[in-house]
């Protein structure tokens, strides 16, 4: 049987410095981003963009989201098909038409369409971030592929990474999970952590520590397009999938946080819920070396996990990776992050 990771975004599921780097490069930097075909997205989500928590979704009507929270966006490192297929993304639909790269700028949310736009550019512009951070090139590449990706118009509200096919799957029911590109980036994050140690999340603290990591990397990378863009946040950074939870959830609208206040002896033994302590202590990490520092040693660290790593087994390989990339204070700062949550050995 394929093992599932799945992202806690089942209706059920607990709710319990915006820093401008470099933009990434892309498979053609000499490429302008206008000569390149086009899609409409969301601005990481309305509700991020907009800060209205009374958005509703009113079975995909378009009129339920205003025209301010879309973007139209260079889609970039596709390949001659015509679909949305390249260099770090395929997608695929199990209903109606496929998208087609010259119709992506016309499409919005009613149309199931707009979902495959919204995971091939989300998907493309986590690879590149993490490009950005030097891996595929001074540092080991972390899902530098192509990342295969089925929307699933199957009426359940929930979505999962599978190492059977290595694939992303986004579901439906209430907000359309890809629609939101926190539930995108999410997802992308498990496969990342799959391609960097395979089998990952095999022991529950591992399974909490995927969980952080891809509520992690789901604000990361939004908060690095808000910059790199110029677009829009008007609501909370440290609240993942805003938009996706507005069915699930009382407003101000979050899936989970990564800033919360949850510390070691406060884990309960679900993977989401406990997540919430690493995401805590990688929300510091990031506070104390700034985003860049922060991202290369997080990632980099996690080549050295394995599948059933524990919470202080990983936080003492982040520990070592941080004094190895850049010395004793950024060591110092990682080891306050993770002290903070009392993560036991550190």
């Amino acid at each position: 049987m394929p093992r599932r990771i799945p992202s806690g975004l089942l209706a059920a599921a607990t709710a319990t410095v915006a820093l401008v780097l470099a933009a990434p490069a892309s498979a053609s930097p000499a490429a302008p981003a206008a000569s390149l075909p086009q899609g409409r997205v969301f601005m990481v989500n309305p509700v991020q963009s907009s800060g209205d928590q009374t958005l509703a979704d009113a079975k995909d009507s378009a009129a339920s989201v205003p025209a301010s929270a879309y973007a139209t966006a260079a889609l970039r490192n596709l390949d001659a098909s015509g679909g949305l297929s390249g260099k770090w993304a395929r997608v695929r639909s199990d209903t109606g038409t496929s998208a087609k790269t010259a119709d992506a700028a016309s499409y919005n949310r009613r149309d199931d369409q707009f979902e495959q736009v919204m995971a091939y550019f989300w998907v493309n512009e986590s690879q590149e971030y993490l490009q950005g951070l030097g891996f595929g090139t001074e540092l080991p590449g972390a899902n530098d592929r192509v990342q295969p990706v089925r929307i699933n118009q199957w009426g359940a509200d929930n979505s999962f990474f599978t190492d059977k096919k290595d694939e992303i799957r986004f579901g439906k029911g209430g907000v359309d999970d890809a629609e939101d590109a926190e539930v995108i980036v999410h997802e992308y994050g498990h496969a990342v952590h799959e391609a960097q140690v395979p089998g990952f999340g095999s022991s529950p603290e591992a399974g909490a520590i995927g969980e952080a990591f891809g509520d992690y990397l789901a604000v990361e990378v939004g908060t690095h397009a808000v910059a790199r863009y110029g677009w829009t946040r008007t609501a909370d950074e440290a609240c993942v999938a805003d938009w996706d939870s507005i069915t699930y959830s009382e407003a101000p609208h979050c899936l989970r946080r990564i800033d919360g206040s949850k510390v070691y002896a406060d884990r309960v033994g679900e993977v989401h819920a406990d997540g919430e302590i690493w995401s805590r202590a990688l929300f510091d990490i990031r506070g104390a070396l700034g985003a860049r520092t922060a991202d290369r040693v997080i990632v980099n660290a996690q080549f050295g996990f394995a599948p059933d790593t524990s919470f202080t087994d990983a936080a003492l390989k982040t520990i070592a990776t941080a004094e190895r990339m850049y010395g004793a204070s950024a060591a110092d700062a990682v080891r306050a992050a993770f002290k903070a949550r009392q993560i036991p050995g550190v």
